[in-house]
């Protein structure tokens, strides 16, 4: 068996190198050979390899125990990690949805810890990955709420071997561990020999092994399918929030549970509305002579229209309230406002006629006691 590479090399980074270098690097490998993008046949085992390097490069102790004794503080051995089931079912969306998935990093696809990531159980069973799916909304589905039909890419139990991974169905005890699915080992630590007992290295701890793998499959016990799955999304939900289906991700291995799908939601923009919370804010224009004089005019809602009253003598860029006409609150309990923002148009050319009466205007408007130069002085004397 060749001898590991050094993880420094593997991930192309200097020995002092941070951990948002690796992190980067790591990103940056690991998109690369992803056997779901990369189908060379050396890409698989890349993978792993820039895989194991990052778990330990960014785990302190782990760092530290390689740095000092190299592989041997951090042996893998024969057990620990089994890398098929890691490098094969990650899901790859989730990898490229830019590195951290709910506040995770990347790694935590791959080794568990919540979103993404197989758990390994006992006889071997593992939770399966969760899966994210990105949708658009637009502020009326947002306001009124809406159903979706999603066409997700998941993996199922294997149809053909019905997740046995087994071409017969039947399974085999396997010879090293002799059906516990655990074997112990002697591990090298900075402090000793110490016996550690792990999950086997021929079955992964489920205790059975394939003898001919299933040729859907290959042994895994899953295969990808893309499945339509239905999706309420309830009225006032917001940019960037995420709705959680329990048991709709990718399905377990051996029996594990599955993972859950986490729906997130991106609004669209809107053309007159902007959200600020559950409010809206609008701009509409109105004439010199609506502001001086007062009117009532119609203006846009996100329901249809509504009646908005403008007093005389009303200023460009007051703002009025129109109570109730805004985005419902996403827990109930009734809804944000619209708020109006008047805006007072200044017409670029005017007709003879216009212009005559505004000159006549102009003649008879009060003359304010100081001009504004003369003011703009007096501020600075």
């Amino acid at each position: 068996m060749a001898s590991k590479r050094d993880y420094y090399e593997v991930l192309g980074v200097d020995k002092g190198a941070s951990e948002a270098e690796i992190k980067k690097a790591y990103r940056k490998l690991a998109k690369q050979y992803h056997p779901d993008v990369n189908k060379a046949p050396e890409a698989e085992e890349k993978f792993k390899e820039v895989s194991e390097a990052y778990e330990v490069l960014t785990d302190p102790t782990k760092r530290a125990n390689y740095d000092q004794y190299g592989h041997a503080g951090v042996d893998f051995g024969s057990g620990g990690f089994q890398w098929q089931d890691f490098s094969r079912f990650g899901d790859i969306e989730d990898l490229f949805s830019g590195g951290d998935f709910f506040g995770r990093n990347i790694f935590d696809l791959f080794f568990g810890s919540g979103m993404g990531g197989f758990q390994r159980r006992s006889g071997g069973a593992t939770r399966g990955t969760d899966i994210r799916y990105d949708i658009e909304l637009s502020l009326q589905e947002i306001s009124e709420g809406t159903e979706r039909k999603l066409n997700v890419s998941r993996y199922e139990r294997c149809s053909d071997c019905n997740g046995t991974g087994s071409s017969s169905g039947k399974l085999s005890t396997c010879p090293v561990c002799k059906g516990r699915g655990q074997e112990r080992r002697q591990q090298k630590t900075p402090f000793g020999y110490f016996s550690v007992v792990t999950n086997c290295s021929r079955c992964g701890g489920r205790g059975k092994v394939v003898d001919k793998p299933c040729n859907r499959c290959h042994g895994d016990g899953i295969e990808k399918v893309r499945k339509d799955i239905e999706v309420k999304i309830p009225a006032g939900i917001a940019d960037g929030n995420h709705l959680r289906m329990r048991g709709e991700g990718n399905s377990g291995v051996f029996g594990g549970p599955r993972g859950d799908l986490y729906v997130v939601i991106h609004e669209k923009d809107h053309q007159f509305f902007t959200r600020h919370g559950d409010d809206l804010l609008c701009e509409v224009p109105i004439t010199y002579t609506q502001a001086v004089l007062g009117t009532e005019i119609e203006v846009p809602t996100i329901k249809g229209k509504a009646t908005l009253k403008i007093p005389g003598g009303t200023q460009s860029h007051t703002i009025f309230r129109l109570k109730g006409q805004g985005i419902p609150h996403l827990r109930g309990g009734g809804k944000g406002d619209q708020h109006v923002r008047v805006t007072i148009e200044v017409p670029k050319k005017l007709k003879k006629n216009q212009r005559e009466i505004i000159e006549k205007l102009a003649e008879i408007e009060d003359k304010p006691g100081k001009s504004i130069i003369d003011r703009f002085k007096d501020a600075f004397t």
